[in-house]
Protein backbone atom coordinates (compact mmCIF):
# COMPACT_ATOMS: atom_id res chain seq x y z
CA UNK A 1 0.00 0.00 0.00
CA UNK A 2 1.22 3.06 -1.13
CA UNK A 3 2.34 6.57 1.39
CA UNK A 4 2.83 4.54 4.45
CA UNK A 5 3.62 5.77 7.67
CA UNK A 6 4.78 4.57 11.02
CA UNK A 7 3.00 4.06 14.35
CA UNK A 8 4.42 6.90 17.44
CA UNK A 9 7.40 5.03 18.97
CA UNK A 10 6.30 4.28 23.06
CA UNK A 11 7.44 6.32 25.21
CA UNK A 12 10.94 7.02 25.62
CA UNK A 13 11.19 6.39 21.44
CA UNK A 14 13.97 7.93 19.55
CA UNK A 15 13.14 11.22 18.48
CA UNK A 16 14.20 10.85 15.03
CA UNK A 17 11.52 8.00 14.62
CA UNK A 18 9.00 10.93 16.23
CA UNK A 19 10.15 12.75 13.81
CA UNK A 20 9.62 10.68 10.95
CA UNK A 21 6.29 10.17 11.67
CA UNK A 22 5.30 13.84 12.70
CA UNK A 23 6.91 14.61 8.80
CA UNK A 24 4.64 12.31 7.10
CA UNK A 25 1.28 13.29 8.63
CA UNK A 26 2.11 17.06 8.22
CA UNK A 27 2.85 16.18 4.40
CA UNK A 28 -0.19 14.50 3.97
CA UNK A 29 1.02 10.81 4.05
CA UNK A 30 -1.13 8.33 5.47
CA UNK A 31 -2.07 4.67 5.14
CA UNK A 32 -5.40 4.90 5.59
CA UNK A 33 -5.94 4.46 2.24
CA UNK A 34 -7.22 1.49 -0.23
CA UNK A 35 -9.00 0.79 -3.42
CA UNK A 36 -12.67 -1.37 -4.22
CA UNK A 37 -13.98 -2.20 -7.32
CA UNK A 38 -18.04 -2.23 -8.09
CA UNK A 39 -19.89 -5.56 -7.61
CA UNK A 40 -21.58 -6.67 -10.77
CA UNK A 41 -24.48 -8.39 -11.74
CA UNK A 42 -26.84 -5.70 -11.07
CA UNK A 43 -25.90 -4.80 -7.83
CA UNK A 44 -26.55 -1.65 -6.24
CA UNK A 45 -24.42 -1.62 -3.00
CA UNK A 46 -20.35 -2.58 -2.35
CA UNK A 47 -18.90 -3.00 0.80
CA UNK A 48 -15.54 -1.83 1.30
CA UNK A 49 -13.87 -3.48 5.13
CA UNK A 50 -11.18 -1.51 6.70
CA UNK A 51 -10.47 -1.70 10.14
CA UNK A 52 -9.73 2.21 10.48
CA UNK A 53 -13.05 3.16 9.37
CA UNK A 54 -15.15 4.18 12.09
CA UNK A 55 -18.80 6.03 12.74
CA UNK A 56 -17.65 9.27 12.15
CA UNK A 57 -14.77 8.92 9.63
CA UNK A 58 -15.03 10.86 6.39
CA UNK A 59 -14.40 8.74 3.36
CA UNK A 60 -13.29 10.27 0.10
CA UNK A 61 -13.49 8.68 -3.03
CA UNK A 62 -12.06 9.24 -6.79
CA UNK A 63 -12.45 6.47 -9.69
CA UNK A 64 -9.46 4.56 -10.96
CA UNK A 65 -10.36 3.48 -13.79
CA UNK A 66 -12.03 4.84 -17.10
CA UNK A 67 -14.94 2.59 -16.75
CA UNK A 68 -15.58 3.93 -12.99
CA UNK A 69 -15.12 7.36 -14.17
CA UNK A 70 -17.90 6.54 -17.12
CA UNK A 71 -21.32 7.47 -16.64
CA UNK A 72 -23.56 4.49 -18.36
CA UNK A 73 -27.24 5.43 -19.98
CA UNK A 74 -29.11 2.85 -20.45
CA UNK A 75 -30.54 2.52 -24.38
CA UNK A 76 -32.22 -0.39 -26.55
CA UNK A 77 -33.17 0.08 -30.53
CA UNK A 78 -35.31 -3.06 -31.93
CA UNK A 79 -36.95 -3.54 -35.29
CA UNK A 80 -38.81 -6.41 -37.17
CA UNK A 81 -39.00 -6.40 -40.91
CA UNK A 82 -41.60 -9.05 -41.08
CA UNK A 83 -45.70 -8.79 -41.72
CA UNK A 84 -47.37 -9.24 -38.17
CA UNK A 85 -50.82 -9.71 -38.58
CA UNK A 86 -54.49 -9.63 -35.91
CA UNK A 87 -56.28 -12.76 -36.44
CA UNK A 88 -58.86 -11.49 -33.90
CA UNK A 89 -60.28 -8.13 -33.01
CA UNK A 90 -61.01 -9.04 -29.58
CA UNK A 91 -57.48 -10.31 -28.44
CA UNK A 92 -54.75 -8.27 -27.93
CA UNK A 93 -51.52 -9.14 -29.63
CA UNK A 94 -47.54 -8.25 -28.73
CA UNK A 95 -45.62 -6.35 -31.22
CA UNK A 96 -42.60 -8.51 -31.79
CA UNK A 97 -39.07 -7.90 -32.92
CA UNK A 98 -36.16 -10.16 -34.87
CA UNK A 99 -32.99 -7.82 -34.72
CA UNK A 100 -31.62 -5.38 -32.08
CA UNK A 101 -29.67 -2.79 -33.01
CA UNK A 102 -28.51 -1.37 -30.07
CA UNK A 103 -28.29 -2.69 -26.58
CA UNK A 104 -26.52 -1.49 -23.14
CA UNK A 105 -28.32 -1.98 -19.83
CA UNK A 106 -31.60 -3.46 -21.60
CA UNK A 107 -32.18 -6.27 -23.61
CA UNK A 108 -35.03 -7.99 -26.07
CA UNK A 109 -36.91 -11.15 -24.83
CA UNK A 110 -39.28 -13.22 -26.23
CA UNK A 111 -39.29 -11.24 -29.27
CA UNK A 112 -41.48 -8.67 -27.71
CA UNK A 113 -40.37 -8.12 -24.14
CA UNK A 114 -38.31 -5.23 -23.42
CA UNK A 115 -36.24 -5.54 -20.43
CA UNK A 116 -34.32 -3.08 -18.56
CA UNK A 117 -31.74 -3.61 -16.04
CA UNK A 118 -31.50 -0.27 -14.31
CA UNK A 119 -34.74 0.89 -12.40
CA UNK A 120 -35.69 4.31 -13.23
CA UNK A 121 -37.54 6.58 -15.70
CA UNK A 122 -37.49 5.84 -19.62
CA UNK A 123 -38.68 7.38 -23.22
CA UNK A 124 -40.40 4.79 -25.03
CA UNK A 125 -40.85 5.18 -28.49
CA UNK A 126 -42.07 3.13 -31.52
CA UNK A 127 -42.98 3.18 -35.36
CA UNK A 128 -45.26 0.70 -36.71
CA UNK A 129 -46.40 0.55 -40.48
CA UNK A 130 -49.88 -0.49 -40.42
CA UNK A 131 -52.01 -1.81 -43.88
CA UNK A 132 -55.44 -2.68 -44.15
CA UNK A 133 -56.85 -5.20 -46.44
CA UNK A 134 -60.56 -4.62 -45.75
CA UNK A 135 -63.01 -2.97 -47.59
CA UNK A 136 -63.58 -0.97 -44.40
CA UNK A 137 -61.78 1.67 -42.29
CA UNK A 138 -60.10 -0.49 -39.41
CA UNK A 139 -59.06 1.32 -36.28
CA UNK A 140 -56.12 0.00 -34.34
CA UNK A 141 -55.32 0.61 -30.46
CA UNK A 142 -51.63 0.49 -29.25
CA UNK A 143 -50.60 0.70 -26.09
CA UNK A 144 -48.14 -0.35 -23.22
CA UNK A 145 -48.09 -2.84 -20.60
CA UNK A 146 -45.50 -3.40 -17.90
CA UNK A 147 -45.15 -7.02 -16.21
CA UNK A 148 -48.24 -8.00 -17.62
CA UNK A 149 -50.24 -5.25 -16.59
CA UNK A 150 -51.74 -2.36 -18.43
CA UNK A 151 -50.48 0.66 -18.16
CA UNK A 152 -53.08 3.66 -17.78
CA UNK A 153 -53.58 6.43 -20.04
CA UNK A 154 -51.02 5.05 -22.30
CA UNK A 155 -53.30 4.24 -25.39
CA UNK A 156 -52.89 5.15 -28.83
CA UNK A 157 -55.83 4.54 -32.00
CA UNK A 158 -54.82 4.88 -35.43
CA UNK A 159 -57.61 4.55 -38.25
CA UNK A 160 -55.92 2.31 -40.99
CA UNK A 161 -58.15 3.46 -44.42
CA UNK A 162 -59.92 0.84 -46.40
CA UNK A 163 -58.64 -0.36 -49.90
CA UNK A 164 -62.55 -0.29 -50.85
CA UNK A 165 -62.39 1.45 -54.64
CA UNK A 166 -58.99 1.03 -55.23
CA UNK A 167 -58.10 1.42 -59.06
CA UNK A 168 -55.57 -1.24 -60.41
CA UNK A 169 -53.57 -0.63 -63.77
CA UNK A 170 -50.28 -2.24 -65.05
CA UNK A 171 -47.26 -0.17 -64.10
CA UNK A 172 -43.34 -0.86 -65.32
CA UNK A 173 -40.03 0.19 -64.16
CA UNK A 174 -36.56 -1.04 -64.97
CA UNK A 175 -34.39 -2.57 -62.61
CA UNK A 176 -32.75 0.20 -60.10
CA UNK A 177 -29.71 -0.13 -58.69
CA UNK A 178 -29.62 3.85 -57.53
CA UNK A 179 -30.36 4.96 -55.48
CA UNK A 180 -30.33 2.69 -52.86
CA UNK A 181 -32.63 2.72 -50.11
CA UNK A 182 -33.13 1.42 -46.73
CA UNK A 183 -35.71 -1.59 -45.88
CA UNK A 184 -38.56 -0.46 -44.15
CA UNK A 185 -39.20 -2.08 -40.66
CA UNK A 186 -42.91 -3.14 -39.67
CA UNK A 187 -42.07 -2.36 -36.32
CA UNK A 188 -39.21 -0.03 -34.54
CA UNK A 189 -39.23 0.46 -31.16
CA UNK A 190 -36.69 2.20 -29.30
CA UNK A 191 -35.78 3.00 -25.39
CA UNK A 192 -34.10 5.67 -23.01
CA UNK A 193 -32.78 5.56 -19.94
CA UNK A 194 -34.36 9.61 -18.21
CA UNK A 195 -33.66 9.64 -14.43
CA UNK A 196 -32.88 7.06 -12.01
CA UNK A 197 -35.64 8.19 -9.60
CA UNK A 198 -38.54 7.83 -11.32
CA UNK A 199 -40.23 10.96 -11.68
CA UNK A 200 -39.37 12.41 -8.21
CA UNK A 201 -36.06 14.25 -10.04
CA UNK A 202 -34.76 14.46 -13.39
CA UNK A 203 -31.00 14.39 -11.41
CA UNK A 204 -28.37 10.32 -11.98
CA UNK A 205 -27.62 9.09 -8.66
CA UNK A 206 -24.01 8.45 -8.48
CA UNK A 207 -21.69 6.44 -6.13
CA UNK A 208 -21.19 7.56 -2.80
CA UNK A 209 -20.87 6.07 0.75
CA UNK A 210 -24.82 5.53 1.94
CA UNK A 211 -23.11 3.68 5.77
CA UNK A 212 -20.80 3.09 7.65
CA UNK A 213 -19.86 1.08 11.03
CA UNK A 214 -16.70 -0.12 12.71
CA UNK A 215 -14.87 -1.71 10.42
CA UNK A 216 -16.82 -1.02 7.30
CA UNK A 217 -18.48 0.66 5.07
CA UNK A 218 -21.19 0.85 2.44
CA UNK A 219 -21.28 2.36 -1.08
CA UNK A 220 -24.06 2.74 -2.73
CA UNK A 221 -24.41 2.80 -7.00
CA UNK A 222 -26.82 2.63 -9.89
CA UNK A 223 -27.17 -1.12 -10.51
CA UNK A 224 -23.70 -2.58 -11.79
CA UNK A 225 -23.51 -4.49 -14.89
CA UNK A 226 -19.99 -3.70 -15.72
CA UNK A 227 -16.55 -5.16 -14.68
CA UNK A 228 -13.43 -3.18 -13.69
CA UNK A 229 -15.27 -0.26 -12.12
CA UNK A 230 -12.36 0.69 -9.42
CA UNK A 231 -11.93 3.39 -7.19
CA UNK A 232 -9.77 4.01 -4.21
CA UNK A 233 -10.54 5.68 -1.06
CA UNK A 234 -9.01 7.54 1.94
CA UNK A 235 -10.06 7.65 5.34
CA UNK A 236 -9.93 10.53 7.68
CA UNK A 237 -10.55 10.67 10.98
Amino acid sequence: MRDMYRKLPPMGGQPREISEVVNNLVEGKSNNTGEFTLATGGATTTTIYNERIGYESVILIEPVTMVAATDYYPYLAVQDGTDQSAASTTTAYAVTFNTTDYALGASLSNSSRLNVNYSGLYNLQFSIQFANTDTQIQDVDIWFRKNGTDIANSNSKFSVPNSHGTQVTIEQLPAQTSPTRPATPSAIATLQYLSSNSYTTNLFTGTYVSAQTKGSATITHPANTVSNRTYRYIIVG
